[in-house]
């Protein structure tokens, strides 16, 4: 007998994050799961032990993707407050050009779970917690770089960033005109830049 192929845990977290962004957690059956993984359900669960524990490490790639691009901005140098801008700005872009748009698949997943789901759910919020945190610390190099006007407050700054980071991707999920989403992230930039004309002006 042919022994069958191992499977790729990368390319199987891989599909399993997008069919559970795009379909939810409840939503997906472990027939999608089947057909997307290219596993079969016993394979599934030797490989991920359950539906939540292939959800909850499809949720964690989703999370670190999303960290490191955070990361990558504080490492840029130069103004943390253009960085910042300049990530809102291409993300707006991005959402406009690429199609298959959705919304932040941590607050899709606080949306979709249950109490019963209260694992998933906590580790969505925590996560939510770490990216403010990865945001506020570059709010806080722009403050230490005298970027910021005095009083500003880094914790604040990053849950407001962060809510617009989320409506773009809510307005990319909704669809429309995507000049139109270009200039809602061209809108939310200026007011990043406007942080650091405040101080100057």
């Amino acid at each position: 007998m042919t022994r069958a192929r191992p499977y790729d845990r990368e390319t199987a977290l891989d599909a399993a994050l997008n069919l559970f962004w795009q379909k939810g957690y409840h939503a997906t059956s472990l027939k999608d799961l089947e057909a997307a993984l290219s596993m079969k359900p016993g394979s599934i669960y030797a490989a991920f032990k359950s539906k939540e524990g292939l959800y909850l490490s499809a949720l964690e790639r989703y999370f670190h993707r999303n960290r490191d691009g955070f990361r990558a901005l504080a490492a840029q140098g130069g103004s943390p407050l253009a960085a910042l801008a300049g990530h809102l700005r291409s993300f707006g872009r991005q959402q406009a050009e690429e199609s298959g748009h959705r919304a932040c698949m941590l607050v899709k997943t606080l949306l979709d779970v249950t109490e019963q789901d209260g694992a998933i759910g906590l580790r969505a919020r925590g996560y939510l917690d770490e990216m403010t945190a990865e945001i506020t610390a570059i709010f806080e190099a722009a403050r230490d770089a005298g970027e910021l006007p005095e009083g500003a407050d880094p914790v604040r700054l990053a849950r407001k960033y962060q809510a617009d980071m989320t409506a773009l991707r809510i307005e990319a999920h909704r669809g429309g005109d995507p000049a139109a989403l270009a200039a809602l992230g061209d809108d939310m930039a200026r007011d990043v830049e406007r942080l650091r004309l405040a101080e100057s002006g």
